[in-house]
């Protein structure tokens, strides 16, 4: 069950987000850009120490919403990044908590026992849509600081941002079969891999985050568009801001992913480009 400071801070956070009506009426107000661009959610932001140093908070907040983005999930390495950022813009930003103090945490996070912890203090002080983005691969998803991630994140109500196989992502599955899981990446998986996972857990969604293959020059690929269309409200978009520099692709991604997104059916358009991730986080913050 969620606790009381869970709630409360989602109300908080939530009240912010609502000038007006709720969360997903916010949401479709703020869908109209005047420059009638297609608006959308940006499910794979990081902005972590060296960010914070390279682009300070109130450029960052001024590259996103140049793309027009209606809102940014952020994770940052440490967890100050999203903070700072979510304190600059609580209308834009859908903090999302990362496991990893600095980076190259990548691969020892899960061996260390102090990480369930620094969480727990962290999500008992903050409101988090999620846990993430973190790397698992195969039976190190079995690992106990990998289980009380998944732990906390029933316990909070909030999705798990894993970037890892399709292995992790089954043995997370089989510890909590209502868990809620963004897979980074889709796995990096082709599209006919992707659907098999799809079908097996309806739990499960993916980004499209440092991904390619899907469009080229303005047109769907075909593979894909046979999973846009078959699990149109399971997909979304991501940049991965994994390195300062990316954060100077925001904008240009934000164009690429429109061009693309209008080579499909609009509404199924509408639910990749936002609507899906818009009831992610307010699945999560509700």
């Amino acid at each position: 069950m969620k606790s009381i400071n869970k709630t409360l801070k989602s109300v908080s956070l939530l009240g912010t987000l609502l000038f007006s009506g709720s969360f997903l009426q916010s949401v479709h107000a703020e869908a109209l850009p005047s420059a009638g661009l297609m608006p959308l959610i940006d499910t794979h932001i990081h902005y972590s120490h060296d960010a914070v140093y390279s682009t300070p908070p109130k450029k960052a907040i001024e590259i996103l919403r140049e793309a027009g983005l209606q809102k940014a999930f952020v994770s940052s390495s440490s967890d100050k990044g999203t903070q700072l950022l979510y304190a600059e813009a609580p209308d834009l930003i859908v903090p999302v908590l990362r496991p990893y103090r600095k980076r190259g945490e990548t691969s020892t996070w899960l061996h260390d026992e102090t990480v369930p912890a620094m969480l727990e203090e962290l999500l008992a002080n903050n409101t988090y849509a999620g846990i993430g983005e973190f790397h698992v691969y195969g039976k190190d998803a079995n690992l106990p600081v990998i289980r009380r991630t998944v732990e906390l994140a029933s316990e909070y109500g909030i999705f798990l941002h894993l970037h890892g196989d399709s292995d992790a992502v089954e043995y997370v599955f089989e510890q909590d079969k209502d868990a809620r899981i963004l897979w980074a990446h889709s796995g990096f998986d082709n599209p006919e891999d992707v659907a098999v996972m799809l079908e097996k857990y309806p739990n499960l969604t993916a980004d499209l985050a440092f991904r390619t293959s899907h469009a080229y020059r303005g047109k769907v690929d075909e593979d894909w568009r046979k999973l846009f269309l078959a699990y149109p409200d399971r997909i979304m978009i991501g940049t991965d801001t994994y390195t300062p520099e990316r954060w100077y692709y925001v904008v240009d991604h934000a164009e690429w992913s429109r061009t693309w997104l209008a080579d499909l059916p609009t509404d199924v358009a509408e639910q990749i480009g936002y609507k899906n991730a818009q009831n992610l986080a307010a699945w999560a913050l509700k």
